[in-house]
């Protein structure tokens, strides 16, 4: 072992028994039959620390770099992108595609070709009723082939991110009813009661008198599956939006088989779509919530953001509490190497900070665990999106909004401080901070949504995270009306705004347990809820720096 690199910090521990762990895992020997299975793995590779630096700091500062220049400049070295490809080969692996700028390998195994060629010993792990194949021991690597490398991802494919939305469905009341077998009916609706329509909402946070509609601007959505086609048609007919299914784009990232439908794919295709009814909704579908699928999905949209110039946000509906991932050493950098690469060619990555509170569990449920936030929403280079309770006066006013007890946020223990992340409310101390903003969220005074054919409530961040995409392609549109590129990295601009432009509306009241709404910034609601007309015309006025290369 003293001429390899050891992987520790991409798994994490298994005991060595087998039987039931503490954590719920049911570990169990692999046999030959289990051995013959195959894996992919992502070996993801690492620029150089000074150029990492280097970049992020850029970004912060607002610059929007182009393809050309972030791959002659930003990436690994070429010779070890080769030694690692060459390496992989001779070892039995099927070579299945490369990261944009050489940042990663996706390569095919057995397990039993894994397990000697990395020195990792393989077991059986049983999961929420599923099993898997698992490293139980630190993979290595050759020195001299792993000297770029800085994680390997896919190993325990148990440990998967969870989704963010929390459903309140059939209905029998308020505006609909959704027998059981059959699907809902036109009813009487009540106005501004929930279940919300996409016009209340938009009323709501400003967004309404903007006579903006996404034109030109391009939404993607992370997630694992597809919506049903007649489920959006008759969202779109509820809310009496003229929107048709050729704005909707379906990329199936590695082919094969998608999972069935269970909500949080719908409700992200419907509102991002109902926010900026004139854009282009592009759903990548990862087939399943394995990190090295969601790698997978990231990299696809990176290789085609330099081919679709509208393509300037990204939903994100996913997360995990950062302690089960151990340390931020493995999947979490490959995946923030990621998110910078996004946020330098001036995409915006919006993902939801969470359902449980201040104390998820590695299920995303609320617990008496550990105090924390989750990753991904806690990466500095995403915009974090917590969630509010909204509720509206007869007239559609706002009669009161206060931050949701669900909402996700905390202090990162992966991440410093970003330098843009100060101001009024923002506590003292080195850690990054969750959220950035907010929304509604609360299941209770939820958002209108179509499944299987029958109406629904459905609330958790997952509804605030597509909204906010949604708002960010009306922002681009103001922009590219008013003869300004693309909005840069969000979170620099607006945690610079100053209280007087009126872009955000403080939400002083709430918690979501072990923190509090304040004045100010805090950490459930972030900076607020926005004023979108007045968010609007402070961003418009704000020019997007660029590289020497131009964007």
């Amino acid at each position: 072992m003293s001429n390899r690199k050891v992987f520790a910090d991409s798994i994490t521990p298994i005991p060595v028994e087998s039987g039931l762990t503490p954590q719920g895992l049911l570990v169990n020997a692999a046999d030959v039959g289990h051995k013959e299975e195959e894996m992919t793995l992502l070996f993801s590779l690492a620029i150089s620390p000074a150029k990492q630096q280097e970049l992020e700091d850029r970004v912060s500062n607002g610059e929007v770099i182009s393809a050309a220049e972030m791959n002659q400049k930003y990436v690994p070295e070429a010779g070890d992108v080769q030694a690692l490809t060459a390496w992989l080969k001779a070892q039995g692996y099927h070579i299945e595609q490369q990261s944009p700028g050489g940042t990663g390998v996706y390569a095919r195994a057995k397990v039993s070709q894994i397990e000697s060629s990395l020195e990792t010993k393989m077991v059986r792990v049983t999961k929420d009723g599923l099993t898997y194949n698992a490293a139980q021991t630190a993979p290595s690597l050759p020195a001299d082939v792993g000297k770029s490398v800085h994680a390997i991802v896919g190993l325990q494919p148990f440990r998967q991110a969870h989704k963010h939305s929390r459903m309140r469905a059939p209905l029998n009341g308020n505006r609909a009813v959704a027998e059981a077998g059959a699907a809902a009916g036109p009813t009487t609706n009540i106005q501004n009661a929930p279940p919300y329509l996409v016009s209340e909402v938009l009323k709501a946070y400003d967004a309404d008198t903007l006579k903006l509609t996404g034109k030109g601007q391009t939404i993607a959505i992370l997630i694992d599956t597809f919506p049903a086609d007649s489920d959006l048609q008759a969202f779109w007919t509820r809310n009496n939006l003229n929107i048709n299914l050729s704005q909707i784009q379906k990329i199936n990232v590695k082919g094969g088989a998608l999972p069935p439908q269970e909500g949080e794919e719908t409700l992200d295709v419907e509102w991002s779509s109902g926010v900026a009814p004139n854009a282009t909704i592009r759903i990548y579908a990862s087939g399943s919530l394995q990190f090295v699928d969601l790698d997978r999905a990231l990299d696809r949209i990176l290789t085609d953001v330099p081919n679709i110039p509208g393509l300037r946000q990204v939903s994100i509906s996913l997360g995990l509490g950062e302690t089960f991932f151990g340390t931020p050493n493995g999947e979490v950098a490959t995946q923030h190497q990621k998110f910078v690469r996004l946020a330098a060619a001036g995409v915006n990555v919006f993902v939801s900070s969470g359902d449980a509170g201040s104390n998820p569990d590695s299920t995303g449920h609320s617990s008496t665990g550990p105090v924390q936030a989750e990753y991904e929403s806690s990466d500095p280079f995403v915009v974090g999106v917590g969630g509010t309770s909204l509720k509206l006066s007869p007239t559609g006013a706002v009669a009161k909004e206060s931050a949701w007890a669900g909402s996700g946020g905390g202090k990162s223990i992966f991440f410093p401080r970003p330098v843009w992340q100060k101001g009024p409310g923002v506590p003292i101390g080195t850690a990054r901070l969750v959220p950035d903003v907010s929304m509604a969220a609360d299941p209770n005074e939820g958002a209108l949504v179509v499944l299987h054919g029958k109406v629904s409530q459905i609330g958790g961040t997952s509804w605030s995270a597509p909204v906010w995409a949604g708002f960010c392609a009306l922002l681009n549109e103001a922009r590219a009306n008013a003869h300004q590129p693309s909005l840069p990295f969000l979170n620099p601009l607006l945690y610079a705004l100053s209280a007087n432009t009126g872009s955000f509306r403080d939400i002083s009241a709430g918690s979501n347990g072990a923190f509090h709404a304040g004045p100010g910034y805090d950490m459930v609601t972030g900076l607020g809820v926005p004023n979108l007309v007045n968010l609007a015309k402070a961003l418009t006025s704000v020019p997007a720096k660029k590289s020497a290369a131009g964007q």
